[in-house]
């Protein structure tokens, strides 16, 4: 290539002396501790808004997972595409002396069990349709200026675990909550 190329294309000399060539950042990779997570459509008992932003440490086990049916037929052995499940995803997320972290998290849990009362899925109505669900989870991925970059979306979420992070004091880390959750349906979206 020559150098009227990139003078044409970039409005940049790069003759030897006369100017340094641009570093383009649109080939890097999606850095792995670059998101957020916003809840939308939370049950009202958790947030009278029904949305959720919060910082997060780690998110562990975004996938679906498909179990292949098997054909034996004489001497041939055929695989086809089966059921399709999602993986059940933890996020670890920061606890900030924010009210949104700890106690939306422990009354979003609550939705599904309330260890006071001993109700399942209290916000549950009659003929299946459960308001204990988040609407949607999106999980943000930020590009290196820390803007939207892609998202993936999980739809019909709810807790199955909350578990706090161990208490020590001879440590000098965040203390941290971690919350296992399921989803009905999952998709990756660009932002």
């Amino acid at each position: 290539m020559t150098n009227a190329y990139y003078k044409d294309k970039y409005g940049r000399e790069f003759s030897p002396g006369k100017g340094l060539p641009t570093v383009s950042t649109d080939l890097d990779s999606v850095r792995t501790y670059q998101f957020e997570v916003q809840f939308t459509g939370l049950p009202s008992d958790v947030s009278n808004e029904g949305d959720l932003t919060l910082a997060a440490k780690k998110v562990v086990g975004l996938g679906m997972s498909n179990e292949p049916i098997v054909v034996d037929r004489v001497n041939d052995k055929l695989y086809y595409p089966g059921k399709v499940t999602p993986e059940e995803v933890t996020i670890t997320f920061d606890n900030l002396y924010m009210k949104e972290t700890a106690s939306d998290l422990w009354e979003f849990f609550k939705t599904i069990y309330d260890p006071i009362t001993g109700e399942m899925t209290k916000n549950a109505q009659p003929g299946g349709a459960g308001t204990f669900k988040a609407k949607k989870v999106e999980i943000i991925l930020l590009n290196n200026s820390l803007e939207p970059h892609s998202a993936i979306e999980l739809y019909g979420v709810w807790p199955t675990k909350w578990n706090a992070a161990e208490l020590n004091y001879a440590t000098n880390d965040f203390h941290t909550i971690e919350v296992s959750f399921r989803y009905d349906f999952m998709n990756q979206t660009d932002v």
